[in-house]
């Protein structure tokens, strides 16, 4: 039997994995769920959502795809690593993402490809009456051409929107890159930071994952002090609280206890820093919470 069916649980309830059924909406990312998803329906071009390491771009990102896979209005793809070496590379994988015609041959120049992408873009924005949407997790590994690539496709529009919706999800330094690019950095119609959760956020978070994982008890199993000290630790990064929250939770099987409390929380950290763990994480590299 699983850890988390002996504690109560009917699924794993802090897997790192980016499952959108138990992303924690903080009013951050709310607020960047809600202004992106407006940005599309009015069809403004680019957003662009940045965020330190594990503050949550990629859940977000799901949580955005779960949005619109029940709208029949759109048209959407997600690039989850965007390191393409060469210019026809990027442009190859949108046109067989967006099964294009010509996407399947290997021997179209970037001009025809350029030109099957336009195609692509006027048939079903205009023709269709379609929200083309491409999101880009990890947008900080854009290459220089590529991001050349995605300008040029903002420009295709009509005289009353643009075409293609693109969504950039990526770590802070994408913006100073971005910057480096006046003609593209004046394309962002939204820009959104996302900062680490404050107290009483990771305390809703951990309750909202506990609970969202089926446990149904009366019995809280994180004090408050334990999450103070989770917050104290973690600065509030959720990927971190996560990954803290599910060594917590195998520890109250190895230790046969029934509540997670501050001093089983300093034991775990001690340990990870004992065993050097801390050195190799940027999250526990920046000093105390402020």
């Amino acid at each position: 039997m699983s850890y988390f069916k002996v504690l109560g649980f009917e699924r794993e309830p802090f897997s790192t994995s980016p499952d959108p059924d138990f992303f924690y909406l903080s009013k951050e990312h709310e607020a960047a769920l809600s202004n992106t998803l407006i940005e599309l329906r009015l069809k403004r071009g680019l957003s662009v959502i940045l965020g330190d390491v594990g503050t949550g771009k990629t859940t977000l990102s799901r949580k955005l795809i779960t949005e619109l896979k029940d709208r029949p209005d759109f048209v959407f793809q997600i690039i989850l690593d965007p390191s393409f070496e060469k210019e026809e590379l990027l442009l190859s994988a949108l046109a067989r993402n967006f099964d294009i015609p010509a996407g399947n041959s290997s021997n179209l120049s970037i001009p025809e490809l350029r030109e099957a992408l336009e195609r692509f873009l006027f048939q079903k924005g205009v023709g269709e009456n379609k929200i083309i949407t491409l999101i880009i997790d990890e947008a900080q590994k854009l290459s220089t051409a590529s991001l050349e690539v995605l300008r040029v496709l903002l420009n295709y529009e009509t005289n009353e929107f643009k075409l293609l919706q693109l969504v950039l999800l990526g770590q802070l330094e994408l913006y100073s890159r971005i910057m480096d690019i006046p003609n593209f950095f004046d394309r962002i119609s939204f820009k959104y930071t996302l900062n680490p959760l404050d107290f009483e956020e990771t305390k809703e978070m951990i309750d909202f994952r506990v609970r969202q994982a089926g446990y149904k008890a009366n019995i809280h199993l994180f004090l408050d002090d334990a999450i103070k000290e989770i917050h104290r630790h973690t600065r509030g990064y959720p990927r971190r609280i996560t990954m803290l929250c599910h060594t917590a939770l195998k520890e109250l099987l190895l230790k046969n206890k029934f509540v997670v409390d501050p001093q089983m929380i300093n034991e775990i950290i001690q340990r990870e820093i004992q065993a050097g763990w801390h050195r190799s994480d940027p999250l526990l590299q920046k000093g105390p919470a402020i």
